[in-house]
């Protein structure tokens, strides 16, 4: 990918691995290990699972599909792998996904795409020309 794909305003979005940042209600701070994609377990649905295909409950050893998906209530906001830092304690690792910024839509496609070539090992970064 080209670096003109993002403007520089998108640049901004992609925190830098081991920076710090106050969390938005300034109660703890975090440091970042770098961007993830958050993904839903669709093997945590309970039992017996509602589904149209199906026209009644579904076992969930019968669920149709890829058992991880994206979290359609994430899909539009960043998210970070983060080690949460508070003072006196140890710090937590977590996932954090900041629900108040939103992607623009070529961001949005470099987080979540669809295309095979978003598996390469070498896009890992949406700002580096290949």
């Amino acid at each position: 990918m080209s670096s003109q794909f993002f403007s520089d305003e998108n640049k901004e979005m992609l925190k830098d691995h081991g920076s710090v940042y106050p969390s938005e209600g300034g109660h703890f701070s975090y440091k970042v290990i770098g961007p993830c994609c958050r993904l839903f377990d669709r093997e945590d649905l309970p039992w017996p699972c509602s589904r149209l295909s199906w026209r009644s409950k579904e076992p969930s050893w019968r669920r149709i599909g890829r058992r991880f998906v994206p979290d359609i209530a994430a899909r539009r906001c960043p998210s970070y792998s983060v080690d949460i830092l508070q003072p006196g304690s140890k710090p937590i690792s977590t996932t954090l996904t900041l629900f108040s910024t939103r992607f623009t839509p070529k961001m949005q496609e470099w987080w979540y795409s669809k295309h095979p070539r978003s598996k390469e090992a070498t896009n890992i970064d949406p700002f580096l020309t290949v």
